[in-house]
């Protein structure tokens, strides 16, 4: 009699437990007053990103290091997806040198959006994260910028694992929604990144220079005139070239990637099944999950 076949498995992305939740949290709201205290501050905060970004690098660090270790007491990874972690960060690290520095052109950023969306939010904000580190070593990029650049990056990366899940989106439909995605992204990263810097600059005119102690509104304006005065062309050439990239390579990585979490099987639990003819170890025997068989 013939056995039924075997039902395709599906790709899974790294789960986030209720400790990764935590660690997550703390980390973006910790994020969000790094990048948005100066527009509160008052005229004698003496505020400046260089001096604040070590004290935000340190507190990064740990938590960065909390949500991996709070994923793996969750039994959401294993040593199989930190190796994978481990190679698409140096990937990730290796292609940023390739376009950084020319019109804002970074192949990262295609590389992180089918990552988060294959792997999960949680490992998305982790890839993220620690490919802006390792890249930032690569390059002699390591400066009061870098803390901020791994939170925006790790955000990035976690968004596109929070998208709609490729059991309702699938094939061309997928492909059109996360380079719509990565372009809408590629502005935001570029964005947030410029209100990092943004409050360092003075005298640049009084239609788009921060003036510390001003309304949150008054600010906020000048900080929209700056970004479409100095940064949009290389937001731009970001979003494009993410765009194109996803659109024509998309495919073949998001098969690529989801081929190897089946095989990695992050979320399989552990059994083990006797030989023909053979009764099974009593130690193995306590090992399938405390069932005993």
């Amino acid at each position: 009699m013939n056995s039924p076949a075997r039902p395709a498995r599906r790709t899974r992305p790294v789960r986030i437990g209720p400790r990764a939740a935590v660690a997550l949290v703390l980390v973006t709201l910790i994020g969000i007053a790094a990048f948005g205290w100066p527009l509160l501050a008052d005229r004698q905060s003496g505020l400046a990103h260089s001096q604040d970004a070590p004290w935000l690098f340190a507190a990064l660090l740990p938590l960065l290091v909390a949500v991996v270790v709070a994923t793996i007491a969750d039994n959401g990874m294993d040593a199989k997806a930190v190796a994978m972690l481990g190679v698409l960060a140096a990937v990730g690290a290796a292609l940023r040198p390739l376009g950084a520095g020319t019109a804002g052109l970074e192949p990262m950023f295609f590389l992180l959006v089918l990552s988060g969306r294959v792997l999960g939010p949680g490992f998305g904000f982790v890839l993220g994260s620690v490919t802006m580190f390792a890249s930032a070593l690569l390059t002699g990029g390591v400066g009061p910028w870098m803390p901020f650049q791994m939170l925006a990056m790790g955000w990035f990366a976690l968004g596109a694992g929070l998208l709609p899940g490729p059991e309702r989106i699938r094939g061309r439909a997928e492909l059109l929604m996360l380079a719509a995605y990565g372009c809408v992204g590629a502005f935001a990263y570029g964005t947030i990144m410029n209100l990092q810097g943004w409050v360092l600059l003075q005298g640049m005119g009084q239609g788009i220079s921060f003036h510390p102690g001003e309304p949150v509104t008054a600010n906020l304006a000048r900080f929209a005139a700056y970004c479409l005065a100095t940064s949009m062309g290389w937001d731009l050439g970001r979003a494009v070239l993410t765009v194109v990239l996803t659109l024509t390579l998309g495919a073949t990585l998001l098969k690529a990637l989801r081929r190897a979490t089946r095989r990695a099987a992050f979320d399989a639990p552990v059994s083990f099944a006797p030989g023909t003819g053979a009764e099974p170890e009593p130690a193995l025997e306590r090992g399938t999950n405390g069932s005993g068989g």
